[in-house]
């Protein structure tokens, strides 16, 4: 099985239908210990899963220097992907905020260039839009780096659709990546149709709701002590339960194709444009596998609205409101 491609947006930039989250390749879901990146990420090419994506605040560094060491002999297949702006104490690894300055944005290209190994990124993020600088510094200084060569493309994180249009006019975007799945919907509507009306693709984050939607999270006892999912609202102990409808809403339509609910839940994503890569993110080749799988199911209209009402099943927010990290082009913890 190779998959088929896909062009973000208008960008002429193309990958592989589906990619790779590689946040697993760092402590943030609990660590790596156990499985081998460089066999995971080898499987990821072999298929045609060649949108990678990690993060210089995914360690930090840690993923980077993973998917570096894992491509060095593989890089002319593989569309590399990275972000930064989100900035850690080093001395205590607590999220201080975002740093959209010009100077933070060659810092941080050429320590990424670095750790990957690479002289070019092909799509440059800024994982989160600043409060203290405004989106035209940001990306015009991400636009030297395109004229540098550093750079082929830019992309936003967790952008609002007017961060995005003041984007595009300095410099054309092409992808913007934020949370989209069965289960976190709100992109809908003014955000996905200002990127399609300017020409920018789509690459969610987390499509398998955190894993969730597979079905295969039970009890907060499956996941390590140091896994971030502890603190999410959706997998706390008494949401878990509520959140089962969810799920055998999902793997009730799974059955029905002989696919798992991963597999239906990536597929749903895919049917909603064919400008949208998604990017689950696995340290495992038997999952990555199965995510691979979901671009064959091809989902029947009643199916694709019996899926559209797992949004009204959902209880508690993506992000805890405490933290006031919930809205577009605010801080949120690291995707």
């Amino acid at each position: 099985m190779t998959l088929p491609t896909r062009t973000l947006g208008r960008s002429g930039l193309s990958a592989g239908a589906i990619g790779l989250g590689c946040m697993s390749f760092s402590p943030i879901y609990g660590g790596f210990d156990g499985t081998d990146p460089d066999e995971v990420i080898g499987r990821a090419l072999d298929l045609g899963v060649t949108l990678l994506d990690t993060a210089d605040i995914y360690g930090p560094h840690t993923s980077e220097e993973v998917v570096g060491r894992a491509i060095a002999a593989r890089r002319d297949e593989v569309v590399l992907a990275t972000k930064f702006g989100l900035v850690y104490d080093p001395d205590s690894p607590t999220l201080l905020g975002v740093d959209g300055s010009p100077e933070h944005v060659n810092r941080s290209i050429d320590g990424s260039l670095a750790r990957l190994g690479t002289d070019h990124v092909d799509l440059y993020y800024l994982h989160r839009p600043s409060g203290q600088i405004p989106i035209e510094e940001t990306v015009g200084a991400m636009a030297e780096l395109v004229t540098a060569g550093k750079v082929r493309h830019l992309g936003l994180s967790e952008a609002s659709a007017d961060t995005v249009r003041r984007a595009v006019a300095v410099h054309p975007i092409a992808a913007l990546q934020t949370e989209y799945s069965l289960w976190s919907r709100d992109i809908e509507g003014d955000i996905i149709d200002t990127c399609r009306e300017l020409g920018v693709g789509l690459v969610p984050y987390s499509p398998l709701g955190r894993g969730y939607l597979t079905g295969t999270i039970t009890s907060l006892d499956q996941l390590a002590d140091n896994d971030f999912r502890r603190r999410n609202p959706r997998f706390a102990a008494d949401q878990l339960d509520a959140n089962q409808a969810v799920a055998d809403l999902v793997r009730s339509v799974a059955d029905g194709y002989g696919a798992t609910p991963g597999q239906v839940a990536l597929a749903w994503i895919l049917a909603q444009g064919d400008d949208i890569i998604p990017i689950p993110g696995t340290k495992r080749v038997a999952y990555l596998e199965d995510n691979a799988g979901g671009a064959s199911v091809q989902l029947t209209p009643a199916d694709l609205s019996a899926l559209d009402s797992a949004a009204e099943l959902v209880n508690a927010p993506r992000y805890d409101p405490a933290t006031g990290w919930t809205n577009r082009d605010t801080p949120a913890q690291a995707d």
